[in-house]
């Protein structure tokens, strides 16, 4: 590009010199000059477009074409050069623009951690040991400087600290960590230097997962080509219809000419995908990684989404506020246990809950360590997806999970009564029903503000899927003025419903790692992955890197500034160009003064995509803090 792009100004330059003075035959030098390097240029763009045609696109490229050969042809070789100045300039233009608009998710890849100083943990006052990042273990301990960025996951070791998490969540505010808490990668460390005990190598840990979702964010094609290939073909009807209609009734074949060098389609070709680009920057800002611009073709146009409960529309923190004796048939309510009862259950179901990955797991667990709880010798623990886990605790089997999981081995369990928000474990110690862990998910405090603003935007459909209990699952969705809700789904069951679903496009949020088939088969999959990359961040189209459900009406709000500004983009250049092209075909616009103006068209259109980067007005409602 930059080769073609300096022979070519130079091409130019020589014409004009030449042009504007000397004797005859350096005009006739200069017309041989410049016409042979644009019919060089022809050749190679015809080429490409026949390929592109073989592969089943059509574009813009034969106005261009048609627009170099009428130039040249009519001894326009000037204005031909311009044509060409237009196309390679304009995607120059184009690059400098895309990589202003990427500024944002650059500064990601910029930032990566590239060093940790490795204390020795028998020695831990003994000077640290500089090592590659990627090199770094679980368990190793490590030293953080002031302003250094934290090299991979880990925990707090030393006291307080604060850490600038901006790049991570999108929080300005430098946030408050404790001994124990968890910090992560890519956030920078205040002003005292501090002790960190890494869990999880470089690779895992949390700002290469997201380098990995920036690189393919940079990887995906905008649909902003296939957004323009709507207007091609009309487009290109109307340009060479004018042009004909110019040459036919004036007799003049320059018009024709100068009629196609304005019908140069670069604001189709330039102006959109600028405008996506700048789309992904903005929501990058916001803490929203979009893998590629047609998700935010589908965000804008998105007409239903639905939404998993626990993690997602709640925070995902359960707590545990009850233990109760399982109801068996017969029976109408659980009783309470007495206090060392209820101790030997919440621990042996702490023990085997190690061996989960479901999120009520970690209430459990939490439990159990507040009271004291020591973990027993546990064997042969297995996790069933979706339904719960079973191991040997301390020579007893141990199931807990879900009420069914139970019934399996225990078809005498009932259900017990539970109140708006509460969610039930069973437990069952030797093939019995053993008790109920009553815990409790609270609604996040912008649910029902971003379910309103979704509807907004112009989504007809909110719906919740979840495999949680019926009762829980309605209680939350009418605190969040969700007034559909499918609950005690399977991973399959979300898939079908999804699937289902007459208005599309359907958006999917979910975190977990049974949400990540839904999340793939939606035309837009959400992951709230603040808590790390799981399966449902690879599988999902965009992932919010913030723990707030008020960034997917945000994300929808982006998509659609998006959309309507790359549109609008479009129809100012046509509108410009079409308006241009009337003037020429009555013979007021030579073809060297059209190609210069179709510059400025072309100049207008990039500058209004730009307006992209902005993201648009926000009326969503963030969760404080």
């Amino acid at each position: 590009m930059v080769v073609t792009l300096v022979m070519l100004l130079v091409v130019l330059a020589l014409d004009i010199v030449t042009w504007s003075g000397g004797p005859e035959g350096y005009h006739v030098t200069a017309q041989w000059l410049g016409s042979l390097y644009v019919i060089g240029i022809i050749v190679y763009t015809t080429i490409d477009m026949i390929r592109d045609m073989m592969r089943g696109h059509f574009g813009l490229d034969i106005l261009a074409v048609v627009a170099m050969a009428a130039a040249v042809a009519t001894g326009e070789y000037l204005a031909a050069l311009i044509v060409v100045l237009m196309l390679t300039g304009g995607e120059a233009l184009e690059d400098y623009a895309a990589m202003r608009a990427q500024s944002d998710l650059n500064a990601l890849l910029k930032r990566a951690p590239q060093t940790a100083h490795r204390l020795d943990p028998d020695n831990p006052d003994a000077p640290p040991v500089d090592v590659p990042a990627s090199e770094v273990r679980p368990g190793d301990l490590l030293l953080l400087r002031p302003a250094e960025i934290v090299p991979v996951d880990g925990t707090l070791e030393s006291g307080e600290a604060e850490f600038d998490e901006s790049t991570m969540t999108g929080e300005s505010l430098p946030v408050l960590r404790e001994t124990g808490d968890e910090i992560y990668s890519g956030t920078v460390n205040a002003t005292r230097a501090v002790r960190m005990r890494a869990t999880a190598s470089a690779a895992n840990s949390q700002y290469q997962q997201i380098m990995a979702l920036v690189s393919d964010a940079q990887e995906q094609k905008a649909p902003t080509v296939r957004l323009a290939d709507r207007y091609a073909v009309p487009f290109t009807i109307v340009s060479l219809i004018i042009a004909g209609l110019a040459w036919w009734f004036s007799g003049d074949p320059v018009r024709f000419a100068a009629v196609l060098v304005l019908a140069t389609p670069c604001p189709l070709l330039i102006a959109a995908p600028v405008a996506f680009i700048g789309g992904m920057s903005a929501a990058a800002r916001d803490g929203i990684i979009v893998k590629g611009g047609a998700t935010l073709e589908a965000l804008a146009k998105t007409r239903s989404v639905t939404f998993d409960k626990t993690g997602t529309l709640s925070h995902g923190h359960p707590e545990l506020v009850a233990i109760r004796s399982t109801v068996t048939a017969g029976q109408r309510e659980g009783s309470a246990l007495d206090s060392a009862e209820s101790r030997q259950l919440l621990q042996y179901a702490a023990s085997a809950e190690n061996y989960s990955s479901h999120v009520l797991a970690e209430g459990v667990i939490t439990a159990a360590r507040e009271q004291g709880l020591e973990q027993l010798p546990t064997t042969d623990a297995s996790e069933y997806a979706t339904q719960g886990v079973e191991a040997t605790v301390d020579g007893h089997v141990v199931r807990v999970g879900k009420l069914a999981f139970i019934q399996e081995i225990d078809p005498s369990v009932q259900p017990v009564d539970l109140e708006a928000g509460q969610t039930s474990v069973a437990v069952s110690i030797d093939g019995r029903g053993a008790g109920m862990l009553i815990l409790a998910d609270a609604l996040r405090e912008n649910a029902r503000p971003t379910v309103d603003r979704l509807r907004e935007l112009g989504v007809e459909d909110v719906l919740m899927l979840t495999g949680d209990n019926e009762q829980t699952a309605h209680a939350l969705a009418e605190q969040a003025n969700i007034t559909e809700v499918h609950a005690n789904l399977r991973p399959q069951d979300k898939v079908d419903i999804v699937r289902e679903l007459e208005k599309r496009p359907v958006t999917m949020v979910g975190d977990g790692v049974n949400d990540a088939p839904v999340l793939a088969i939606a035309e837009v999959g959400i992951a709230m992955g603040a808590k790390g990359a799981t399966a449902a961040s690879e599988s999902a189209d965009a992932v919010i890197r913030r723990d707030d459900i008020g960034l997917v009406a945000r994300a929808v709000e982006i998509g659609g500034h998006t959309y309507r500004v790359a549109l609008s983009a479009i129809w100012l250049g046509m509108i410009l160009s079409v308006g241009l092209m009337l003037v020429a075909a009555f013979g007021y616009i030579i073809p060297v003064i059209g190609a210069l103006l179709q510059e400025l068209v072309d100049l207008a259109a990039i500058l209004y995509a730009l307006r992209a980067r902005t993201g648009g007005k926000s009326k969503v409602v963030l969760e404080k803090g």
